[in-house]
């Protein structure tokens, strides 16, 4: 694949009110289709801002408390942790701070029990750190909240968010379900097989259980609607509502400053932005809005490398719209006598990865351990190496190459020691010993 080229791209920005959308390439390279901006692409994680919403109205409705613990609307939660199932509560899970394996993914079926039986199979994951203690994105801290959804509104969670968000807002064009994709013209997702082609990722559904983690399915022209409440304000929520999904609620530090309720926020040059990405099988997107500067971006693609295309168009659309682009992170040096605290394997559920000396300088490399969207879904080719460098103390980053600018955190315990990596957002455990 060259560096940064995907099957196909919608594109979409509003900007006082005015919108410029577009649609580039083909919906597959088995049956392409050219890909317009109504052609929906499956939006992913995106969808968690929608979730945080929909628990949002419901606060307001007094059916819900931010601060409450889950359990008090799901008796039976459970996970490996008893303290933590006991306490966590709904913020937490809408801040990524719950502490446990985030990343779980499995297959219940199609039925109206999917989310039930996949809150029920949390039980047996593993608790990292202490509740509250890191933030680390989580995937199944997001399935919880959307059970919590079903079960105060008695409705399906497809359903439910439905009714509190996508019908409030006009979304006659976002859906769930294959049945109802199919019916229009839609994406497929793609990604490189062994010999470095680009093939049609299989399979296309995330499944049910998973759709409160990133289930919907959406074009351009919708999400740009759904930005207009974020800019313009409307029913759906309070302003203070707004205010508290988008004010800082956990610091991150690196290419975000902090989460909110499930919004990704940060300042650059004045513009404050909140924002979300999104990844399935083969499809990356992006959404992001400085409501001040009446700004929204949308990018939807259909290749798993598809973020360094979104990516690099925000760059260029905040520098045309907004006259700023992200800020080059400067290499430091760091001395050889320190190099092996940081060098060596880091293991995470879906990844593993590992900081090596080369002639040529500092590089991650990675090896994928499969288990999305089902766990015995194999792994796919590993990526190439990233060149990295010190941008501080504990923080490098990609200086060149279609992954430049992207980041990573090595977290130290009470005692000084590399505790954690954080690295694409979800913690790594150091292994074995520093060469």
């Amino acid at each position: 694949m060259d560096e940064l080229s995907v099957p196909g791209v919608a594109l979409g920005v509003l900007f006082e009110g005015n919108e410029e959308v577009a649609g580039l390439g083909v919906t597959s390279v088995d049956n392409p289709l050219e890909v317009t901006p109504d052609t929906l692409f499956q939006i992913g994680s995106i969808g968690k801002t929608f979730v945080a919403t929909a628990i949002m109205r419901l606060v307001e409705q007094g059916k819900l408390e931010l601060d409450e613990p889950a359990r008090s609307y799901l008796p039976d939660f459970r996970l490996e942790d008893e303290d933590t199932a006991s306490r966590v509560t709904v913020r937490q899970l809408l801040t990524h701070t719950g502490g446990w394996v985030g990343d779980y993914f499995a297959d219940f079926g199609a039925g109206d029990d999917a989310l039930a039986r996949m809150v029920d199979g949390l039980s047996t994951l593993p608790q990292l750190t202490p509740l509250g203690a890191h933030w680390s994105y989580n995937n199944s801290a997001f399935y919880v909240a959307g059970r919590i959804i079903e079960v105060t509104t008695g409705e399906p969670f497809e359903k439910a968010l439905g009714e509190l968000v996508l019908q409030p807002l006009g979304l006659e064009h976002s859906f769930f379900f294959p049945d109802d994709v199919m019916t229009h013209r839609f994406a497929v997702g793609h990604e490189l097989d062994a010999d470095g082609n680009t093939v049609v990722a299989r399979p296309w559904w995330i499944g049910r259980s998973a759709h409160a983690a990133g289930g919907i399915v959406s074009t351009v022209p919708e999400l740009l609607r759904y930005a207009r409440f974020w800019i313009e304000g409307g029913d759906l929520l309070s302003a203070g509502s707004v205010d508290e999904m988008t004010r800082p609620q956990v610091p991150i530090g690196g290419e975000y400053d902090a989460v909110g309720l499930a919004w990704f926020l940060r300042e650059r040059e004045g513009v404050r932005v909140i924002s979300h990405g999104g990844g399935t099988k083969g499809q990356i997107s992006l959404l992001a809005i400085a409501s001040e500067q009446g700004f929204a971006f949308v990018a939807l693609t259909n290749h798993q490398w598809g973020g360094p295309v979104a990516e690099r168009v925000f760059d260029a659309a905040t520098d045309a719209y907004l006259g700023f682009r992200e800020p080059e992170l400067t290499a430091v040096d760091m001395p050889a006598e320190r190099l092996n605290e940081y060098l060596g394997r880091y293991e995470s559920k879906l990844a593993n990865a590992e900081l090596v000396q080369t002639k040529a300088g500092l590089e991650f490399r990675y090896e994928l351990k499969g288990g999305f969207p089902t766990p015995d879904t194999p792994a796919g080719p590993n990526p190439p190496p990233d060149p990295v460098a010190f941008a501080s103390e504990d923080e490098v980053f990609v200086p060149d190459g279609p992954f430049k600018g992207d980041r990573a955190r090595f977290l130290r315990d009470a005692d000084g020691r590399i505790e954690w990596l954080r690295l694409g957002g979800r913690l790594y455990a150091p292994l074995g010993s520093r060469r």
